[in-house]
């Protein structure tokens, strides 16, 4: 298999042979016609001056016919040689040919349109006659011919040189362009094997360094991704073990008759187990929301009437631990095609989150908005509020924060937050939450507005 470097280079070879092919005989094809195009004007400017000073020198055209006009065509001698080209042909004002050139013989009456193709000679204003130069092609050892030959030989040198230069560029271009991709490969290939911790060098702006980016952000957040699996699963066991090794302990205590088998005894185990049966819900649903599978039941519902009904459910709770639980919603909120059971248990999650941090004598405020095309609910609690590296992290499964945000033994299973933020992006919305230490925790809902 080839490698693109070869491929690159010999491209660019292929390229460049071409172009400077096609230019070398442009070039060649242009210096010849120019440079005898050249040579006829200065040849004809020459031999119009002679005639001129010919015809005035004798007052006619006699022996016009054997006269020296330019030194390439001297008159002949008694015995001249035989003349295969002349290019020189003159005429009367009446298109007599009175000097013969090639193809045509003393005598001759040209036709009046061949006359005026030709030079008019003129003396003192009148035409005399007419000069018809036809070139001949330049002699092998002419110097005109020489000059052409040291043309083409340096044209040739030159496209040569450019050709040498350009498959030199082509193989240091190609090496530029592929030292990204082979480092890619192999990153890619260690990324394969379990090495997640690749990142390729960034060196350009262009294409490549985009998808060196990409790759980058990719390990990066895939890297990121396994660690926080890695840290789900144990988290996951380590919520799981809790509650099982309380039924099983209490079951095996009663069973033993190491303990009694009272009421009480059986209600720890029955909450233990309500407990798991609540955890294994969760992680449910969020497979579920992961997979793209989480089922719904759009509607279209009225926004005070949902976050009413969540209050509600909120005022006993809150009056015994005696937190104030305000609901502010703003006139005339446009209406959102939403699940109601789903949308009422992300509000539950977030204010049972507000309710477990917010201390006695304590406020939460339930608030609804209007904001540009979306619906803003908010929650704020007064609570003891989060660092902004907590703060990025609360929508993580399990995750835990400071001693002030731990979960206690009445808490739940550490995931509804995450919950939350799978059911709201599932409704094309967003999540998001704003804390200052100190002064409690507020969180977001956007929902898009009813089209």
């Amino acid at each position: 298999m080839r490698s693109i470097t070869l491929k690159l280079s010999l491209s660019f070879l292929g390229i460049s042979l071409i172009s400077v092919l096609l230019i070398v005989l442009f070039a060649r094809y242009n210096t010849n016609r120019e440079f005898r195009q050249f040579t006829e004007d200065n040849n004809r400017s020459t031999l119009m001056g002679t005639l001129q000073d010919y015809y005035m020198t004798r007052g006619s055209w006699d022996g016009i016919e054997q006269a020296e006009l330019f030194m390439r065509y001297p008159a002949p001698s008694d015995n001249p040689p035989p003349k295969l080209y002349s290019p020189l042909t003159v005429t009367d004002r009446s298109g007599k040919v009175i000097r013969a050139g090639s193809k045509v013989k003393l005598g001759d009456a040209l036709p009046k349109e061949q006359v005026e193709r030709g030079a008019p000679i003129q003396v003192e204003g009148k035409t005399v006659g007419y000069l018809i130069f036809s070139p001949p092609p330049f002699d092998e050892n002419s110097p005109e011919r020489v000059f052409l030959n040291r043309t083409t030989t340096f044209l040739i040198y030159s496209a040569l040189a450019a050709m040498a230069v350009a498959l030199l560029l082509g193989v240091l271009l190609s090496r530029s362009l592929t030292s990204p991709i082979r480092e890619l490969t192999q990153a890619t290939h260690a990324v394969s094997q379990g090495d997640l911790s690749q990142q390729v060098p960034i060196r350009s702006n262009d294409e490549l360094g985009e998808l060196g980016k990409a790759f980058n952000r990719m390990s990066a957040e895939l890297s990121r991704s396994v660690n926080a699996r890695r840290q789900m699963t144990a988290d996951i066991a380590h919520e799981l073990r809790t509650p099982l090794s309380l039924i099983l302990g209490h079951a095996e205590a009663v069973h033993d008759g190491v303990l009694p088998p009272t009421p009480e005894n059986f209600e720890i185990i029955r909450e233990e187990a309500t407990r798991l049966e609540h955890l294994v819900n969760d992680l449910r649903i969020l497979s579920l929301a992961d997979a793209g599978e989480l089922t719904m039941s759009l509607q279209i519902i009225e926004p005070e009437r949902l976050l009413q009904e969540v209050a509600s459910l909120y005022q006993y709770q809150t009056r015994r631990k005696n937190i104030t639980l305000d609901l502010e919603i703003a006139a005339s909120l446009s209406p959102i095609e939403v699940d109601p059971g789903r949308m009422t248990q992300v509000l539950t999650n977030i204010l049972d989150n507000a309710l477990h941090h917010t201390p006695e004598g304590g406020r939460i405020l339930l608030s609804g908005r209007d904001a540009e095309d979306q619906v803003e609910f908010a929650v704020q609690d007064s609570g003891p509020g989060l660092q902004a590296d907590d703060l990025e992290r609360i929508f993580e499964r399990f995750y835990r924060t400071d001693a002030a945000r731990q979960r206690d033994e009445d808490g739940g299973s550490g995931l509804g937050l995450a919950i939350a933020k799978s059911i709201v992006q599932a409704h094309g919305g967003q999540l998001s939450a704003e804390s200052e230490a100190g002064n409690g925790l507020k969180v977001i809902l956007r929902l898009p507005k009813r089209s």
